[in-house]
C-alpha cells in the first residue's frame, strides 16, 4: 500500500510540472485594436456634424426672428414717443439697449455665419455643400448694415433669406 501511494504520489509531481511547462502561450483574450473608420464612415460623420451645425444655426435665428417682431414693435413705438417729447428718459435709454442688444445678436449671427462657411470650405467632405452656403454670411452682414441704420424691420427680413439658404443647405446635405 505504501509503494502505491509512492508511486501515485511520484506520478502526480512529475505530470503536473509537464502538463504546466506543456502550455507556453497564453489563452487569455487580448484586446484588438478597433478597426479603423473606413472612409464613408469618415464622411458620414463629417456630413453629420455639418448638417447638425446647420440645424442649430436654424434655430437659434428662427428663435432671434420671432422674438425680434415683438422687439421692432416696441423700439417703434419708443422711437414714435420719443418724436412727440412724449418719452421719460429712462424709457429712452431702455429703448437705446434693446436696439443696442439687436445691433450685437445679428453681429453675433454673422460672426458664426463667417466661421460656418470657413469650416465648410476647409473641411473636405463638406465642401460640395459650400457653394450653396456661401452668402450666409454676406447676407448676415447686410441685416446688420440694415440694424445699424435702425431698419430692423429690413434686417429681420434680410436674416429670413439667410435662414431659406441655410434650410436649402439642409436640404441637399440629406440627399
Amino acid at each position: 500500500m505504501l509503494k502505491r501511494i509512492t508511486t501515485a504520489s511520484l506520478a502526480v509531481v512529475l505530470i503536473v510540472p509537464a502538463a504546466a511547462l506543456g502550455q507556453t502561450r497564453s489563452r487569455s483574450g487580448r484586446a484588438r485594436p478597433a478597426p479603423k473608420a473606413t472612409a464613408a464612415q469618415t464622411t458620414s460623420a463629417a456630413r453629420t456634424a455639418g448638417a447638425t451645425r446647420v440645424a442649430d444655426q436654424i434655430k437659434l435665428m428662427t428663435k432671434f426672428i420671432y422674438l425680434l417682431g415683438g422687439v421692432t414693435s416696441g423700439i417703434a413705438a419708443v422711437d414714435e414717443a420719443a418724436k412727440r417729447n412724449e418719452a421719460s428718459p429712462q424709457i429712452l435709454q431702455q429703448n437705446q439697449a434693446s436696439k443696442t442688444r439687436v445691433k450685437t445678436s445679428i453681429q453675433d449671427f454673422r460672426v458664426a455665419l463667417d466661421k460656418l462657411e470657413t469650416d465648410f470650405r476647409a473641411t473636405p467632405e463638406l465642401q460640395p455643400f459650400y457653394i450653396q452656403l456661401a452668402g450666409s454670411a454676406a447676407g448676415a452682414a447686410t441685416a446688420e448694415e440694415q440694424a445699424a441704420a435702425n431698419q430692423f424691420d429690413a434686417a429681420g427680413r434680410t436674416l429670413l433669406t439667410v435662414i431659406n439658404r441655410l434650410t436649402d443647405v439642409l436640404v441637399i446635405m440629406r440627399q
